[in-house]
């Protein structure tokens, strides 16, 4: 029997093949990014990820089980902490200390992307907030397990973000969110399950702008 997510994933194929085929992807994968575009991805993913921490915050708050309540919990941790201690390290490397990265102005495309899985979270139920956040966490082991099939990147930095992502302990993260959505639709209606589809579309878009707003450098037009 076909799963939700799989059909969820079968929606999303066009944006997703955009994704991996996106410049600043690319970029990635054969050590032609330039470092500016990087940098300045790394300042966005760090305002992104305390808000995506917040979300899997509202997650422990929705569960309606222990076990559930200490996933999230989990998925709270790794994220606040491991791949902050990557980004941290990266910001590092770069020369950006802790203060500039705090204060980087926000751009258009991360603010929108965090305000749209915030009010899922809020207003929502923790399906609606699974169909939100799964985007993200999925994708981003898809990307990376298509990088790393692809062969190590020449710049150092790029195949250490390459590992992380493609590494099983991540991938792990994103097969569980998947299994605690088909569960939780298992007896949802028709009805349901557009709105859950359209959180998890909405999300993936999001996913592809944010690829974009890195790559253009993104700023607010006034």
């Amino acid at each position: 029997m076909k799963k939700f997510t799989d059909e969820l994933r079968q929606k999303a194929t066009q944006i997703w093949a955009a994704e991996l085929e996106h410049p600043f992807v690319r970029g990635i994968a054969d050590g032609s990014l330039p470092k500016e575009k990087f940098k300045f991805y790394l300042c966005q993913d760090y305002l992104f990820l305390l808000d995506y921490s917040r979300v899997f915050a509202y997650g422990v708050i929705k569960a309606q089980d222990e076990a559930t309540m200490a996933k999230f919990s989990l998925l709270l941790h790794e994220t606040l902490n491991t791949e902050m201690d990557l980004h941290r390290g990266y910001c590092d490397r770069f020369g950006i200390t802790p203060a500039e990265m705090e204060g980087t102005p926000i751009a258009p495309t991360t603010h929108a992307y965090t305000r749209h899985l915030l009010h899922v979270a809020q207003v929502g139920t923790l399906t609606d907030l699974v169909a939100g956040v799964l985007p993200c966490q999925w994708g981003y082991w898809e990307i990376g397990t298509a990088l790393a099939k692809r062969g190590t990147s020449p710049e150092p930095l790029y195949q250490e973000w390459i590992k992380m992502y493609s590494s099983d302990e991540f991938g792990a993260l994103g097969e569980w969110l998947r299994e605690l959505l088909n569960d939780l639709t298992a007896e949802s209606t028709d009805a349901e399950k557009r709105r859950l589809t359209n959180h998890f579309l909405t999300s993936s878009r999001y996913e592809y702008l944010f690829w974009e707003m890195a790559y253009n450098q993104e700023d607010w037009a006034i």
